[in-house]
C-alpha cells in the first residue's frame, strides 16, 4: 500500500494524485491528510518524514520517505507500465525533464510565490515571511511562463511532445495556482487554453 501525505485540493497534491490515477495506482492509495493551513506540515512529526515541511510525501513499506512531486511520480512511473509519465528513451526522458522544470520554476512556482508573498496567502499563522516586492515579480514570471508554454504547443499537443507526461502534469497544477492567486491569464494564450481544456477532459484529473 502507498500512504501519501498530502492536503487534498493543494496543487502539489494534486500532481501526485493525477500521476496515481493516470498509472491506475488510486485504489492502492492511503492518503494521510496534513492539515497545511493549520500549521501541522512544521509539527515534529512531518518534520521527520520531510524536513521541508512540504506536502506531498510518498512513505513506502520499508519507512522510506520521498519527497517532491517529480521523485514520486517517478517512483510511481516505474511501478507499473502504461501510460509513460517520465519517459522511455534517454531523449525523451530528457526533454519531459526540461519541460517539467520550466513549467515548474515558470509558472507552479511562480504563481505560488506571488501568491505566498504578495497576497494575505494562508494567512499569519503560516506566512511567517513576505516580500511582496518578490512576490510582484514572480507574476511577472508566472505570466511570462504561460506565454512561453503557449508558445511552445503551437507546434505540438503536448508539452514535450505527442504524448501526455508530468510536465503536462506540472502546467495543469500550475494554473490551478494561478487561479488560486488571482493572477490574469494574458488574452490570446488560445494554444494554452485549448490544452487546459483538453486536459481537464482527462478522467485522471476528475479522479484527482
Amino acid at each position: 500500500m502507498l500512504r501519501i501525505y498530502d492536503y487534498k485540493g493543494f496543487p502539489n497534491p494534486t500532481r501526485v494524485r493525477i500521476a496515481l490515477a493516470e498509472k491506475g495506482l488510486s485504489d492502492k492509495a492511503v492518503f494521510i491528510s496534513i492539515d497545511v493551513p493549520r500549521g501541522e506540515h512544521r509539527l515534529p512529526a512531518f518534520a521527520e518524514k520531510n524536513p521541508d515541511a512540504t506536502v506531498p510525501v510518498l512513505e513506502l513499506d520499508d519507512g522510506t520517505c520521498i519527497s517532491e512531486c517529480t521523485a514520486i511520480t517517478e517512483y510511481l512511473d516505474n511501478l507499473v507500465g502504461e501510460p509513460v509519465l517520465t519517459g522511455k528513451t534517454a531523449r525523451d526522458r530528457a526533454v519531459i525533464h526540461m519541460m517539467q522544470r520550466r513549467a515548474e520554476a515558470g509558472l507552479l512556482d511562480a504563481a505560488a510565490t506571488f501568491f505566498h508573498h504578495a497576497t494575505p496567502g494562508l494567512g499569519p499563522r503560516i506566512e511567517l515571511y513576505q516580500n511582496r516586492e518578490w512576490g510582484e515579480k514572480n507574476r511577472e514570471r508566472a505570466i511570462d511562463g504561460m506565454r512561453y508554454l503557449d508558445h511552445v504547443l503551437t507546434k505540438q499537443p503536448f508539452l514535450a511532445g505527442d504524448s501526455f507526461t508530468m510536465a503536462d502534469i506540472t502546467a495543469f497544477a500550475g494554473l490551478a495556482y494561478v487561479a488560486i492567486a488571482k493572477i490574469d491569464v494574458p488574452a490570446g494564450l488560445d494554444n494554452l487554453k485549448f490544452w487546459r481544456e483538453r486536459v481537464a477532459s482527462r478522467p485522471s484529473i476528475a479522479r484527482a
